[in-house]
């Protein structure tokens, strides 16, 4: 096998899943899961009645497997007891026609989509659901069995456990850690009777992917080879044992580690764990599915709260290292693949191997000629290379199929995301190969990546070919005596190989002119003092683990601003991260003309002007108006605040848009940025509208002033006139009554700002990012 071909039986395949491209959820018999309620996806990628388009597809390019999950509630609408028949039947035409192209389906039994009907009676978190589950993975194998060989049981239950039960971004939406650690153990168990059952029945083979990734201190992902403090060593293993112990050990060796224990019991208790059931969990499994995207980096930071996603990590800080970031804010490190693959061979040298996921959203444009997607192809091409150099270590891994084969709806992130090979015009569904697919498709048909070399090598993949660091890959380039001559002609050989061309950054990633960052703050504003302070706390954080000095700087004055541009425009700084007052700060425009890379909080009114962080105003809004909507609110006030500001028009289209697609029409009262007058728009809003029975504000201080105003009106909340904010402010919860609100991931903003500055001064490709706001039902609405 030369460096560039894999083995002659590998498998090049794509990944779906049922609830993201199938759409048809109210169509022959199919009944609701627990993601039509929380993000509606509509007609996805209308796949249910075009999945025949969509298999000549796969046969143009050339792939030899398809990984597709199988919807529950349209098999069995109530969870149990009752088939239907059509649902079944539509699994048994697709497998049909994936066979007649020459393509292997492998079938993932559950990627999320709990019929409701069983989370109505309790969800993951009640025993009953595992066995209903196995109940489930029987009728699919009685129809599908004889021609379907490999069974994936469950897609990535620690997402489903914690982020859909502890953290609340994805459904159910629950928040509660007990709920989450019981889920995940029944859905181990589920796991474990589904392929007892399935191996029973014939099953060639029975398998389980799984969310993995490195979890690795800043200083391990940049390779600077410093020695892991004790403290930062503690919080590697919490959290490798919360992510990965909490499930391969189960499964692979029948045993939960001890210091997981410690923390289930002291949040949810041992109960739920029966005698006999880690036996049932430890069924034998032919293939492990290794989705991978990112690592998980970390380190100790005394005093940080628990991450909800990961009860038990108090006194972590979950951080950043400085590389390019994918559009969903997530770092590009193909080389933690390789790290990955190698542990897994190590720990459990007999388990087979198959990447089930890997791919990446980037800001895709169709033009007339197509949709060149160069950021996609490279971080394929990448992460392949990654994944041979482990194979050609020992790593059993059968195969790589893409995330994923079309763009589709993306969970709580809605259609905003594009991972697919395949555009899709979702008012449309007109699907265009991209240049990606083109490219994939060629990989296929030579078996390997070819002999050429990479249309955009990158430190990254440089430092991947020679098997060191990125900062080893730096300092040979540098110069440095301090590299060893065994790496140094590795990466001289690597440089050659590839012609890479080491750009201003890699020369500059050892030798910064000055390793300093400016902070630059203003009055808080609109944004708020929590949001600025989140800001300054993280970001120095991330940074200065990164080797960066941090220069706060306060932007209130003209000559403040004068001062800042000549500070930039001297070269004492590399980067600057930009707070501005509001989104027409004269400051953005006038530090854009200067070299330095810039950063933005919250989106400006030129777009293209800096790379910024916000989070999708319009989408939370909606949101927002969609939850009033379904509980039977039908007369909806928007009280808004000023319509200068991006942010607040962003709000105010996201609730036009959601009341328009109900078929009703807006009644917008302006306000301010301040509590009192909202409680003046409040009156005037009633006034003009005549009786209304919600309101949405357009934050929640806004919120506040509406609460009080409806309060002077001898109006009861929620019971006469339910009230809708937007931030989650601290307050927001102690409002009386307790204020439903559209929570913006303050850290996440903070932690992507940093991010996204470190991948400007890397050099490397940047584009701005967008994080989604969840909603917090509280007692207001």
């Amino acid at each position: 096998m030369s460096r560039t071909r894999f083995p002659e039986d590998f498998v090049w395949g794509t990944s779906t899943s049922a609830y993201q491209v199938e759409g048809a959820n109210g169509e022959d018999g199919r009944g609701p899961s627990i993601w039509d309620s929380f993000s509606d996806s509509g007609a996805a990628c209308d796949h249910y009645h075009r999945y025949p388009d969509d298999v000549r597809l796969m046969k143009d390019l050339g792939v030899g497997a398809y990984r597709f999950s199988v919807s529950w509630p349209r098999v069995l609408p109530e969870g149990a007891g009752r088939v239907n028949p059509a649902g079944l039947d539509f699994y048994d035409k697709l497998v049909d026609e994936l066979l007649d192209a020459g393509i292997k389906p492998y079938v993932t039994l559950y990627h999320w989509d709990l019929p409701q009907a069983l989370e109505e009676r309790g969800g993951w978190p009640e025993r009953d659901t595992a066995y209903r589950f196995a109940d489930y993975a029987q009728v699919v194998h009685d129809r599908l069995g004889d021609r379907v060989g490999t069974w994936l049981t469950l897609n990535e239950p620690w997402v489903a456990a914690f982020i859909g039960h502890a953290a609340g971004i994805h459904a159910p939406g629950r928040k509660s850690a007990a709920d989450a650690f019981t889920a995940a153990h029944h859905m181990l168990l589920g796991h474990g009777l589904a392929a007892r059952a399935l191996r029973a029945a014939g099953a060639a083979e029975v398998g389980v992917a799984l969310n993995l990734a490195p979890v690795l201190t800043p200083g391990q992902v940049t390779g600077s080879g410093k020695r892991l403090s004790e403290e930062d060593a503690e919080a590697v293993d919490r959290i490798d044992q919360l992510m990965h112990g909490q499930f391969l050990e189960p499964m692979l060796r029948g045993r939960y580690p001890e210091r997981l224990l410690e923390i289930v019991d002291r949040t949810a208790g041992l109960g739920h764990v029966r005698d006999g059931d880690l036996e049932i969990i430890a069924q034998p499994i032919d293939l492990l599915g290794v989705n991978y995207y990112a690592p998980c980096v970390v380190q100790a930071q005394p005093g940080e709260p628990a991450d909800l996603a990961y009860p038990g990590s108090e006194n972590i800080l979950f951080t950043t290292v400085p590389t390019a970031v994918t559009a969903m804010g997530w770092a590009i490190v193909p080389s933690a693949l390789t790290l990955l693959l190698g542990r897994l061979s190590r720990d459990y040298p007999d388990l087979n191997l198959m990447i089930t996921e890997n791919g990446a959203d980037f800001a895709d444009t169709v033009t007339g000629d197509g949709v060149h997607d160069a950021d996609r192809v490279s971080f394929i091409e990448e992460h392949l290379r990654a994944l041979l150099t482990a194979v050609e270590q020992g790593a059993k891994v059968r195969g790589y199929l893409v995330w994923s084969l079309l763009d589709c709806h993306e969970w709580a992130d809605g259609y905003q995301r594009r991972f697919g090979l395949v555009h899709v015009d979702f008012g449309t569904q007109r699907r265009i190969m991209k240049d990606s697919a083109l490219w994939y498709r060629d990989v296929i048909k030579r078996g390997g990546l070819g002999d050429d070399r990479l249309r955009r090598p990158t430190l990254e993949t440089v430092a991947a070919r020679a098997r060191v660091s990125r900062a080893t890959v730096s300092r040979v380039v540098n110069g440095e005596p301090s590299v060893s001559a065994d790496a140094r002609a590795k990466v001289l050989l690597a440089v050659k190989e590839l012609g890479y061309v080491p750009n201003a950054a890699a020369r500059s990633l050892v030798t910064r002119r000055t390793d300093t960052i400016a902070l630059v703050l203003s009055v808080p504003g609109q944004r708020g003092d929590a949001l600025t302070a989140a800001v300054v706390h993280y970001v120095t954080s991330v940074l200065e683990s990164a080797g960066k000095r941090i220069t706060l700087m306060l932007s209130d004055t003209a000559e403040s601003h004068r001062r800042i541009v000549q500070h930039v425009e001297a070269g004492l700084v590399d980067g600057v991260i930009l707070l501005p007052a509001d989104d027409t700060d004269p400051l953005t425009e006038r530090l854009a003309r200067t070299d330095a890379p810039i950063v933005l909080l919250g989106k400006p009114a030129i777009t293209s002007l800096v790379p910024y962080v916000d989070v999708d105003n319009a989408a939370g809004a909606a949101a927002a108006t969609e939850h009033l909507l379904r509980q039977g609110r039908r007369h909806i006030g928007m009280v808004c605040g000023p319509t200068h500001l991006v942010a607040v028009q962003d709000r105010l289209t996201g609730h036009r848009d959601a009341l328009q697609r109900a078929g009703l029409r807006p009644h917008v009262a302006p306000a301010g940025l301040d509590g009192e007058s909202a409680v003046a728009a409040t009156a005037r809003l009633m006034h003009d509208a005549g009786r209304l029975d919600a309101i949405f504000a357009s934050s929640d201080e806004l919120a506040a002033g509406v609460l009080r105003a409806v309060e002077g009106m001898g109006l009861r909340v929620p019971a006469d006139l339910a009230v809708v904010g937007f931030g989650d402010v601290a307050a927001a919860s102690w409002t009386s009554p307790a204020l439903t609100t559209v929570r913006v991931p303050v850290a996440g903003q903070a932690k992507a700002l940093a991010r996204l500055l470190l991948s400007r001064l890397e050099g490397r490709p940047t584009t701005s990012v967008v994080l989604p706001a969840s909603l917090v039902v509280r007692d207001s609405g």
